[in-house]
């Protein structure tokens, strides 16, 4: 699996990847698709997107992770979002993805990189444990579009140790 930063014209194909996983639905908060200009904007090249990988395979995009400051995260903190095509699904996607996405967050000096999770994607909240993130927040019962509360777990990975202040 090859690991590359993302660009404009990888947007219509992982738009599609997206769409799929959203479609599915149970994973992502995330609920309605995107047109590949939205996709763009939001992951690769708009406002609040740091940085975006994909990770091919095949001659195909198995899969992206993008960092943003969407939402106003905290001073030293970024979003990590990580999609991997479910159809034909690709293990090692995630896994191949996130020395990337750590190493860019260090250059960038972030502190931490933010995950929210939502509380059924059991996958997911498996994946960021296994990076390293750890538990420090939870949303509870936000809706759903269709108004079904489902929680949020919030977790980060500690980018720099800094030492404690005397």
């Amino acid at each position: 699996m090859h690991v590359r930063r993302a660009v404009a014209a990888d947007a219509q194909e992982l738009c599609g990847l997206l769409n799929e996983i959203i479609l599915a639905g149970g994973t992502t908060a995330l609920e309605t698709p995107l047109t590949a200009a939205e996709f763009a904007d939001w992951f690769i090249d708009g406002e609040f997107p740091l940085v975006c990988h994909v990770a091919e395979h095949d001659r195909s995009l198995a899969g992206f992770q993008s960092l943003s400051l969407y939402g106003d995260p905290p001073k030293g903190y970024a979003d990590i979002a990580t999609f991997a095509r479910i159809s034909p699904k690709i293990s090692g996607v995630g896994r191949a993805l996130f020395p990337a996405t750590r190493a860019a967050a260090e250059e960038l000096g972030l502190e931490f990189i933010n995950a929210t999770i939502r509380a059924d994607n059991v996958s997911g909240l498996a994946y960021y444990t296994k990076m390293g993130f750890e538990p420090y927040d939870r949303l509870i019962q936000v809706p759903l579009l269709d108004g079904t509360p489902i929680d949020r777990i919030k977790k980060r990975f500690r980018l720099h140790s800094r030492p404690a202040s005397s």
